[in-house]
């Protein structure tokens, strides 16, 4: 018995100094980049950022140009959203991986080159299928690019200063998609469809040669052993998932497509998720939901990912369909409020860094609550001021609760599990941007295709056109009393949020940081 007690005791003590030495090493390292070039290292991610998320939104407005360019069907040119959205999605699960294997400089650079070679061959496309090929690969350079930033942002800042940081990075992050749709819609009013991929290469080529001079590696690396079954699992399981629900909005719940590949894509993530949490060097560790302030801004992520996917689709589709304005216009009425969103992010995040994340949360809501609130009772007569002010009360709410909560749920993690915690994040989030888009369309349907009917019985008179605007602007306003819904809930989640005080004392990694000293 005393054997086995010293054996255990042995262990303990060597695991001990073995993650002591390792903490340290990590410190001197984080001190070392602190006192070099962190600022320039920091504007070359967050420059990076910008424009992988600016070509993720830019073709959004663009679609429509293409079916008439090449000659393809709507549910063909959605391929170039769907297929961006699939191998990112796909990929985001192996980032965890592949930031233990390669280092800092290393993902980020192949990120960038992939960005670049993607807008090259899709600048030259001369058909969709060298188009389509062409955003596949950015989309591989856009799936390591965030999780990599958001790892590194836990390597170099402590957990006080996290929140100023992510503000400043959802500068970039929000005002990226604030100007993406002004920005196609001009480019492609006025010069030509390829300077939407042209525009981009001379920017992606100097952030390369800058990553190539300042870069520095946040984080040592190791021999991880890449678990393949677990890379095909996850592939299979979140691809047939994000297919399946991205098709349910256009080809409807009882596909036989959609049925069969949303059963296979959630029994393969469930054996993905049991061989995780029984592996003892995990792809994805699924240990992160242990920590309650991670899982409770888990669940706030998702909720908030539907409401924001949701607003992007049902307002346009109000816009354009129900009153008649072109994609031009329905960019512009976004974009107050999204620059608005985006210079508000750094002040949310100082915010953060002083009051935590609850009273942030709460105030967030209450603002997308009345944003929602005001838009169930839409009309063709309301006004375009009315849907712009709206939208900027959307935004507003919107920058008190996205940058602080992916800063809370990262902060709730060991040091260690920052970079799952990132690539859990942007994996929930990949998910509920389908799930909701698949949603919303289908309530949206629902709603208008009775109400068409119903409006063509009492006046018979009424034109197809006409039937179309008013059952559209009916299905929109009662798409949005379920988005309503799910801000009422996200406010009851957001409840349960610890104070930051209570956070403090619970910190894991001070608790890492004061075992090393002892």
């Amino acid at each position: 018995m005393v054997k086995a007690n010293s054996v255990c005791y042995y262990e303990f003590y060597r695991h001990s100094v073995e993650n002591s030495s390792l903490e340290k090493r990590s410190l001197q390292m984080v001190k070392e980049i602190t006192e070099r070039n962190k600022k320039i290292l920091l504007i070359v991610l967050i420059a990076g950022c910008f424009l992988s998320t600016l070509n993720q939104t830019l073709l959004n407005v663009a679609l429509s140009d293409f079916m008439d360019v090449f000659h393809v069907t709507p549910a063909t040119v959605q391929w170039l959203s769907t297929g961006f959205m699939l191998v990112n999605g796909v990929l985001v699960p192996i980032t965890a991986f592949l930031m233990k294997r390669f280092t800092t400089r290393q993902l980020f650079i192949s990120s960038m080159v992939f960005l670049l070679i993607g807008s090259v061959l899709c600048a030259c496309a001369i058909n969709f299928g060298v188009l389509l090929t062409g955003r596949m690969i950015q989309a591989i350079g856009a799936g390591i690019i965030m999780p990599l930033m958001m790892t590194v942002i836990l390597y170099l800042y402590p957990s006080e200063k996290r929140g100023s940081v992510m503000g400043t990075i959802g500068f970039a992050i929000i005002f990226a998609p604030a100007i993406a749709p002004t920005l196609s819609g001009f480019i492609i009013e006025y010069v030509s469809w390829r300077w939407l991929f042209i525009g981009l290469i001379p920017f992606l080529c100097i952030v390369i040669v800058l990553a190539f001079n300042y870069l520095m590696n946040v984080a040592e690396t190791t021999k991880a052993k890449l678990d393949i079954t677990s890379v095909l699992l996850s592939t299979i399981g979140f691809g047939c998932m994000l297919f399946g629900f991205s098709s349910a909005g256009s080809k409807g719940w009882d596909n036989p497509i959609v049925i069969t590949t949303i059963v296979v894509g959630i029994i393969v993530t469930a054996l993905f998720c049991l061989r995780q949490m029984k592996a003892n060097d995990p792809l994805l560790n699924l240990h992160v939901f242990k920590y309650k302030v991670f899982t409770l801004t888990s669940f706030i992520n998702v909720l908030i990912t539907m409401i924001m996917y949701a607003d992007l689709i049902l307002l346009p589709i109000y816009l354009q369909n129900g009153r008649g304005f072109t994609a031009f216009e329905a960019g512009l009425l976004l974009l107050p409020g999204a620059i608005v969103n985006a210079f508000l992010s750094p002040v949310t995040g100082k915010m953060y860094d002083k009051h935590g994340a609850k009273p942030l949360f709460i105030t967030g809501l209450l603002f997308v609550i009345v944003s929602m609130w005001g838009v169930i009772g839409l009309t063709e007569s309301t006004t375009y001021v009315y849907l712009m002010a709206r939208t900027i009360i959307l935004r507003i709410g919107l920058s008190f609760i996205s940058m602080p909560l992916n800063t809370a749920g990262l902060n709730a993690l060991p040091r260690e599990l920052g970079s799952h915690g990132s690539a859990v994040n942007n994996t929930i989030r990949q998910l509920a941007g389908a799930i909701g888009t698949a949603v919303v369309v289908t309530v949206y349907t629902i709603q208008a295709t009775p109400h068409a009917a119903e409006l063509s019985m009492e006046n018979k008179s009424m034109t197809a056109a006409q039937l179309a605007k008013l059952a559209s602007i009916f299905g929109s306003s009662h798409a949005y009393v379920f988005m309503l819904v799910f801000s009422f809930v996200a406010l009851l989640f957001s409840c349960f949020m610890p104070k930051k005080t209570a956070i403090q004392k619970s910190m894991p990694e001070k608790a890492v940081v004061q075992k090393s000293q002892s």
